[in-house]
């Protein structure tokens, strides 16, 4: 089993930052990627911005500028820096990772989400 533990939702004012991070913990062999997803009311569950273990990154054109991914390796930790915050980025943002938790199948993987922690950002 794998845990994913988000942290640093909040309240923010527009133009304001806040700082999401994501631990994974459990039967983690290797982590292929790590991300942030979101969903507002009303609306589907959208991609952020995602971190894979090559270091590439995908990010949403409506946070491009604006927000950072990063990874500390050697704590299975995922971060989310989300500058000149937006109303629109209200919402509930979702940590999601791809994790092989098996040394003896290293190529078949997972994917975990975490609860959720709530973004409001006021204008």
């Amino acid at each position: 089993q794998v845990q994913l533990v988000e942290s640093g939702g909040g309240l923010a004012q527009a133009g304001g930052s806040l700082r999401l991070s994501c631990a994974a913990s459990g039967s983690i062999f290797n982590i292929n990627s790590m991300g942030w997803y979101r969903q507002a009311p009303g609306k589907q569950r959208e991609l952020v911005a995602v971190l894979t273990n090559g270091g590439s990154t995908n990010c949403a054109d409506s946070v491009k500028g604006r927000f950072t991914i990063s990874r500390v390796n050697s704590k299975n930790t995922v971060y989310l820096q989300m500058n000149s915050l937006k109303p629109e980025d209200t919402a509930v943002y979702y940590c999601k990772a791809i994790i092989a938790t098996s040394a003896a199948a290293p190529h078949i993987t997972y994917q975990w989400w975490g609860q959720g922690t709530q973004v409001t950002v006021s204008s």
